[in-house]
């Protein structure tokens, strides 16, 4: 047992040794490679590597919105041929209080970009987020968004200076987008909360129609039409955009685009955007905006009226046929007959009689009806109309 200890000790000791002089080789090595790796300190961090260049290309990625964003008012002074509604917004910007307010017209007349421009005037950007709400149809505006989402945001109080210095209203401003999408429950659930934070919150509706809004909601509101864009309105502004963005054009293809808009400013740029992608570096030109636009070529249509009037009922259903066939959309055949139909040599009882069926086929299509049929029942009731005259 006495020789087993001492060899056990012995055996201790040289493993003792190995390690202690194992030891003194690993701390004076010096590392490099894979051992460098290895006793790298925890806080140093690898070196970036280089994205390429951020200059110029990059920024104009970023700025690459859609015309319609890019040419939107910035003040009130730039919107156009609403001279109630800015008249309104400036003695509010010079300090007089403002009402409750009910914007509604057709699409693409101003209405979003009129409240907006007035807001950001009136707080500037950086008030502007902390004091604007904005739902639109594409958020979700039952009658509990409107008891929570609303009425708490309508219950914060704000001061009345801006972080530069300069004075502002001392209230909020909700904006309900296309409000006449909102349910009655929803509607009349804002009843209440417009009286009674009045002192601290202003309302603003934007809608299409009127008549889908309640009838207590619009005697608390200032209510203002806002009319289609006259043709020469559009003009100065398509122009205006056409040489900012250097585009070559005709004067045909610019009223081509203000007849084809029918008022609407937002489509008519976004039918001159399309078109200048289309044609880059070319010239603009009345055939590409109809194209574009989808609109069926008036030689169609005088054809589809001439066999109305003239041809047999085989040759109508071929005629039809055709005009569908060619990808037209059957709303747009109809609100260019009813404008042909308006303009004929017939007499008012027929065109009472041809127009009122056109609005049963608009119902009949907005429900889902085929199209081709629906069509053929139109222009069967024209012949019908031409024959009897």
């Amino acid at each position: 047992m006495f020789v087993l200890n001492v060899c056990d000790v012995k055996l201790g000791e040289h493993f003792n040794v190995e390690i202690q002089q194992s030891s003194k080789l690993l701390l004076n090595l010096q590392p490099d490679g894979a051992m460098q790796a290895f006793f790298k300190p925890a806080g140093v961090s690898k070196p970036l590597k280089d994205k390429g260049p951020s200059g110029p290309s990059a920024e104009k990625k970023a700025k690459s919105v859609p015309w319609v964003e890019k040419y939107r008012p910035k003040c009130v002074d730039e919107v156009a041929f609403q001279e109630e509604v800015v008249a309104v917004l400036k003695k509010s910007l010079e300090g007089a209080d403002l009402p409750n307010l009910l914007f509604y017209g057709p699409p693409g007349t101003g209405k979003t970009s009129t409240i907006l421009a007035a807001a950001r005037e009136l707080y500037g950007p950086e008030l502007y987020r902390q004091r604007v709400l904005e739902l639109n149809a594409s958020d979700e505006r039952g009658i509990q968004v409107i008891r929570e989402k609303v009425k708490t945001f309508a219950q914060l109080t704000v001061s009345g200076t801006r972080p530069d210095g300069k004075l502002c209203p001392p209230f909020k401003i909700i904006i309900l987008d296309e409000a006449d999408s909102m349910t009655a429950p929803a509607q009349a659930a804002l009843r209440r909360t417009m009286e009674k934070e009045s002192r601290t919150t202003r309302f603003c509706l934007i809608c299409n129609y009127i008549s889908r809004i309640i009838e207590p909601l619009t005697s608390r509101c200032s209510k203002f039409r806002f009319k289609p864009l006259a043709n020469h309105i559009q003009e100065e502004r398509l122009l205006e955009i056409c040489e900012k963005e250097n585009l070559k054009y005709t004067k045909e293809s610019i009223a081509a685009l203000v007849q084809v808009s029918e008022g609407d400013l937002r489509k008519a740029i976004t039918f001159l955007q399309s078109a200048a992608r289309l044609n880059v570096d070319k010239e603009i030109t009345d055939k590409a905006i109809v194209e574009i636009a989808g609109v069926v070529p008036s030689k169609m249509i005088e054809g589809l009226l001439q066999t109305c009037f003239k041809g047999t009922f085989e040759r109508l259903e071929v005629t039809v046929r055709n005009l569908v066939n060619e990808g037209y959309a059957a709303t747009q055949i109809l609100n260019q007959l009813h404008e042909a139909i308006i303009e004929s040599d017939l007499k008012d009882k027929d065109k009472s009689i041809i127009t009122e069926k056109m609005a049963v086929v608009s119902k009949c299509l907005s429900d889902g009806a085929d199209e081709y049929l629906q069509m053929l029942s139109l222009c069967s009731v024209i012949m019908q109309q031409a024959s009897q005259s």
